[in-house]
């Protein structure tokens, strides 16, 4: 099981092009396995196994990938295709050209075109025409599919310099430090993703049969998982596991595991937009919404699961998380919430 977890902004936003459409979005939320009632808590959050199924679920009902938001449809295995055109390309520059030349080939255009410009490379988003995306999910998505699909395709993690935006900062920003993890930057003139040119060189290491694999769970993984294996975060979440009954690992311990030094690895996580503190917190809070998932699990058991001696001690942190008391959020995930 995946222990990430995905804010309801995104479960919201999601929807709502579905919404625009008319749409019944109760129900492609049961389908997804998300309880309706759950979204009524402020800060509920949802597994990625959810978040990818919801995506599937969308997708396939409006055969949209665009999930009714774009100026146009595009239905269900454009990605696919263009997969397909790019898997036997020699680099990651050439895969981003031959991508743009796909998309192109569509009126209007929805597209992410290359830019160099001496040591700095730009995927820059190009959309034609009139969007319903009054929460930036469509656009958000974009930099987010095209940036992990290309760390993918070349086995290493495409380290961004800079995550810009085109609109005003929104409530929901404070998430973007965990999917980009590099600088962010609003009311720019662009929607783009900034990043060493050197990546460009790096060859495609996938094959196509890697590639039909990838394409079963592709691109909702892409947008819910990021693979963090490459990065300090995830290392660093693979060292301290899932079993918080025994005292946790310290980041002196974690530093010499990973070949550095703490202050190296300060820096590094700073460069990464989070800190060890955050890095033990976000995965307390995740395992903790997972366990409240499973109904057999008393929740004074799951507080000793998670790593708190005190269940009054757990239900307080659990409350700073969400804004709800561990009780309240399984009635929220059962569809008991009460007005």
């Amino acid at each position: 099981m995946s222990n990430l977890t995905v804010s309801k902004h995104f479960v919201q936003a999601a929807l709502g092009g579905a919404q625009s459409l008319g749409f019944d979005t109760t129900q492609l939320l049961r389908e997804a396995g998300i309880s309706p009632e759950l979204l009524r808590i402020d800060m509920a959050r949802v597994s990625s196994d959810q978040f990818s199924e919801l995506m599937r679920v969308i997708w396939h009902r409006l055969d949209d990938e665009c999930m009714g938001m774009g100026p146009r449809r595009a239905r269900v295995g454009t990605f696919a295709t263009m997969c397909a055109l790019v898997i036997d390309c020699p680099t990651l520059e050439a895969v981003y050209r031959r991508a743009y030349q796909f998309s192109r080939l569509f009126e209007p255009m929805i597209a992410m075109e290359l830019i160099v410009n001496g040591d700095q490379a730009r995927l820059v988003t190009r959309i034609e025409g009139e969007l319903r995306d009054p929460d930036y999910f469509l656009r958000e998505s974009l930099l987010v599919i095209w940036h992990r699909l290309g760390s993918w395709l070349i086995g290493q993690p495409v380290e961004l310099e800079l995550a810009e935006f085109d609109y005003h900062k929104p409530e929901h920003a404070d998430e973007y430090r965990h999917i980009f993890r590099c600088p962010l930057s609003f009311d720019a003139g662009h929607t783009a993703i900034t990043f060493d040119t050197r990546f460009l060189s790096a060859p495609v290491i996938r094959d196509k049969s890697e590639m039909r694999q990838f394409l079963k769970t592709s691109p909702a993984d892409l947008l819910s998982r990021p693979d963090e294996s490459n990065t300090f975060t995830g290392r660093i979440r693979a060292l301290i596991g899932r079993d918080f009954s025994s005292p946790m690992p310290d980041f002196e311990w974690i530093a010499a595991e990973l070949h550095t030094s703490p202050q190296t690895l300060r820096r590094r996580l700073k460069q990464e937009n989070t800190s060890f503190q955050e890095i033990k917190d976000l995965l307390r809070r995740d395992m903790a919404i997972y366990y409240l998932s499973r109904q057999e699990l008393p929740i004074n058991e799951i507080a000793g699961m998670v790593g708190f001696t005190e269940p009054s001690t757990f239900h307080r942190a659990f409350k700073k998380w969400t804004g709800v008391t561990p009780g309240a959020y399984r009635e929220g995930e059962r569809g008991n919430l009460s007005n």
